[in-house]
């Protein structure tokens, strides 16, 4: 399951890639337009700008806004960066691998395959959706 801070990390940049471009947006008017706790919302979007997705504009007129099109962020990096690997086990993990510790081989273990399997579909589909595709509603 994905937790509250990818879930409402997805709704927020959802926000933003409706808003018109480069125009920063307050955190105030995202968490009140999202339900998001705003302390919990500025951690979150702090993590997004330090990745290079989004920029912040201080003072007046200032906000979040998207530095990439929406077009060019993929759904994958986005969990990625907020939940962690996709893979449910480590030992198919393609970015965070780690062997585990009770396996003798992993081209031998049934778990080992099927997570894989589970793995390759799952990105098959996060890998082609950007936030371009993603439309959030308000109720989820």
């Amino acid at each position: 399951m994905l937790s509250k801070k990818t879930k409402y990390g997805l709704k927020a940049l959802s926000y933003l890639a409706k808003q018109e471009p480069n125009v920063p947006i307050l955190i105030s008017v995202i968490s009140e337009s999202e339900n998001i706790s705003k302390k919990f919302l500025e951690s979150i979007l702090l993590t997004l700008k330090k990745s290079g997705i989004l920029s912040s504009k201080k003072g007046k007129g200032g906000g979040y806004y998207l530095i990439k099109n929406p077009t060019e962020i993929k759904i994958s990096t986005v969990i990625r960066l907020l939940e962690g690997p996709i893979a449910m086990l480590p030992c198919v993990s393609l970015n965070y691998y780690k062997k585990c510790d009770d396996c003798t081989s992993e081209e031998r273990c049934s778990l080992n395959i099927l997570m894989a399997e589970v793995r390759d579909s799952t990105l098959k589909i996060l890998e082609n959706k950007t936030l371009a595709d993603f439309h959030c509603g308000t109720d989820y």
